[in-house]
């Protein structure tokens, strides 16, 4: 086991590099089409769903079928990486979001949708994204090499807000259209360009196939860990992944339309979308903002001082009670929230050892987006027992001070090797 801290030159690369790879631009557009038809599912089942059962705990499980795959299978979907094609499996990812948007629209159609039929293809839809997410994430690095790789890191996660954006305007026009029913079967045409890519797409070199590990469940996990223990790198960048997502995540989200209420400007529904839409805003601004520039340099102690500006943005909008300020503290957060996610995660794949690397990723998303599971503990629940202003401001305090003890630890340990 490959087990030597990286000496990989980690340098910034110039504006949009991994545009100028045809193989990368054809993934980017399959990307942003997927991820809209992602967000176009929710939309319409979230709200067929909510029409028709009117039911709390169900909106609270779609949250957990959503987050809590990532936090049990990422490492062995990257196991899986490891040892087979990453193209094949994230086509298995598409399948299921196929198999899901399939679902909906039959049951909608018959009119025979039950509760656990619900509870089935939300899970099948989570269980969809983690066979894409971690995958994705290593046939960046096939297409575009250590060099490029966090000009595609940010770019992606650029197409992730841009998805996110569009996707419930696409459809709500959809379901305009279409309806419900045949909107959402409709939408299973937008997961075609990727899954059809996926036949050609570049795949890894041969001198760099990866030792053929067998896949062992909650041992790999443990594993990892350990194989990972002496690379300051890719602990401080797990650690920052873990503690953003277990303290805030998204959850913020959704408490938007309390502190849209609260904040009392106006229609709160109008309010509410706007707030969320600063807080996506500032994000693609980041993602091309940071491209255009393109000499931001890769590096574990810029990254925790980003996730510090995000806390301390967070912690504000909390705080305020003015309209306009919040929404330019969200747009922050929004901004430096891509910053250091991306950043992050270009480290640990640059860093991770090549034999590994599908489970070293995989270790990486399990704590930054299955850890977001237990944000609506932190935020959420928390948010019901003393309002979310509070809970919002202190779970960012706690956040700080670890983050603080982050940046000293990284800061000791000095820059990593160029």
């Amino acid at each position: 086991m490959n087990s030597e801290p990286s000496t990989k030159p980690v340098a910034a690369s110039g504006s949009f590099a991994a545009m100028k790879s045809a193989p990368y631009r054809a993934q980017f557009i399959a990307y942003v089409l997927a991820m809209m038809a992602d967000n176009i599912e929710h939309v319409i089942s979230y709200w067929v769903v909510f029409q028709k059962f009117h039911s709390p705990a169900l909106a609270g499980f779609a949250v957990l079928s959503h987050w809590l795959p990532f936090l049990l299978f990422s490492v062995a979907v990257g196991s899986l990486a490891d040892r087979f094609d990453p193209r094949r499996i994230i086509q298995c990812g598409m399948l299921l979001f196929i198999v899901a948007s399939a679902g909906w629209g039959f049951f909608f159609i018959t009119d025979t949708l039950e509760m656990w039929h619900a509870m089935l293809l939300l899970v099948i839809h989570g269980c969809a994204g983690v066979l894409w997410q971690t995958p994705n994430q290593l046939l960046l690095y096939d297409i575009v090499g250590p060099a490029n790789l966090p000009s595609a890191v940010r770019l992606n996660a650029t197409a992730r807000y841009l998805g996110i954006l569009v996707g419930p305007a696409v459809g709500g026009v959809i379901m305009l259209a279409l309806g419900p029913s045949h909107g959402i079967i409709f939408n299973t045409l937008f997961y075609l360009p990727m899954l059809l890519w996926l036949f050609w797409a570049p795949t890894r070199a041969k001198d760099a196939a990866p030792r053929r590990i067998p896949v062992r469940g909650l041992a790999d996990i443990v594993q990892t860990i350990r194989d990972i223990g002496t690379q300051r790198v890719l602990t401080s960048m797990t650690l920052l992944a873990g503690l953003t997502s277990f303290m805030i995540g998204n959850a913020y989200h959704a408490q938007m339309p309390g502190f849209a209420g609260d904040l009392g400007h106006g229609d709160p529904g109008v309010s509410y979308s706007v707030l969320l839409a600063a807080d996506a805003a500032g994000a693609l601004l980041a993602g091309i903002g940071l491209e255009a520039w393109g000499r931001l340099k890769p590096d574990p102690r810029i990254a925790i001082v980003l996730a510090i500006l995000w806390s301390l943005s967070l912690l504000a909008f909390a705080s305020v009670g003015i309209y306009t300020l919040a929404i330019a503290l969200l747009f922050a957060a929004g901004f430096f929230e891509l910053s250091f996610n991306t950043m992050a995660q270009a480290l640990v794949q640059i860093n991770a050892p090549a034999d590994i690397r599908g489970r070293v990723v995989g270790l990486f998303n399990m704590a930054g987006l299955g850890m977001r599971a237990f944000s609506g503990i932190t935020v959420g629940l928390a948010g019901a027992a003393i309002g979310i202003h509070w809970s919002l401001g202190l779970s960012a305090v706690v956040l700080l001070a670890s983050l603080f003890v982050l940046y000293r630890r990284a800061a000791k340990s000095g820059s990593p090797p160029n």
